[in-house]
């Protein structure tokens, strides 16, 4: 019969390591450093540095798997192929937060703490990201010059990176049940978004303005 530790390499995987890293840390028993880490689990620590270089990497994996999950989500539906580029990006989102949202309480250990942290917990988010606004057929401005269009296609990609921080912040604080405030949230800065691409009246710009204004001022 093969030892626990052996049985246990043998089944090692990153979504392995992240199970175990989250079960642990909403449990309470944060893990001080790898060596106790693999320790715990029965593994060496070169195993561990096989897939991850510090628990940080795990915390990042862990968002770029949720927007994998969400993107495979999203390719099985007929209907998604049909959208228009900002239904998708709608369809991205609530699909993508509603993933969040069934393991929230391990995004807000992940995003507790020093602010600045966050965004290199999120860098590999940020590159996948990244890569599925690039597939969206977005109508934009043709400067009739390659370099210029280059550059107009960056901005949009980061102002959509923009956005999605924007609406993770605001999910993070969103007491409202099933979180309807964030999908509030996420429609009209969608909306909004778009509107400003294609140069649209400024109406939805507005609309979110006193959205986001009612909701950090409330009236007393």
């Amino acid at each position: 019969m093969k030892s626990t530790r052996t049985s246990t390499k043998s089944r090692l995987s990153k979504e392995t390591i992240l199970t175990w890293y989250m079960n642990d840390t909403l449990e309470g028993n944060d893990p001080k450093n790898v060596y106790l880490f693999s320790r715990r689990h029965q593994i060496k620590e070169s195993d561990f540095y096989k897939f991850f270089n510090s628990f940080e990497g795990i915390e990042n994996h862990f968002f770029e798997l949720i927007f994998s999950k969400t993107l495979d989500t999203l390719s099985k539906s007929a209907s998604y192929k049909a959208y228009s580029s900002k239904e998708q990006l709608l369809s991205c989102y609530f699909t993508f937060f509603g993933n969040l949202a069934a393991n929230r309480s391990f995004v807000l250990y992940i995003l507790s703490g020093n602010k600045l942290d966050h965004f290199r917990k999120l860098k590999n988010l940020h590159k996948g990201f990244g890569e599925y606004i690039d597939t969206l057929d977005i109508d934009t401005i043709d400067f009739k010059h390659d370099k210029v269009n280059k550059i107009q296609r960056k901005a949009i990609n980061e102002a959509a990176w923009f956005q999605l921080v924007s609406i993770l912040k605001f999910w993070l604080q969103d007491e409202s049940a099933d979180f309807e405030k964030t999908d509030i949230f996420i429609e009209k800065s969608v909306i909004a978004g778009f509107d400003l691409i294609n140069a649209q009246p400024l109406k939805s710009v507005t609309d979110l303005g006193k959205f986001l204004y009612k909701e950090y001022n409330p009236v007393g």
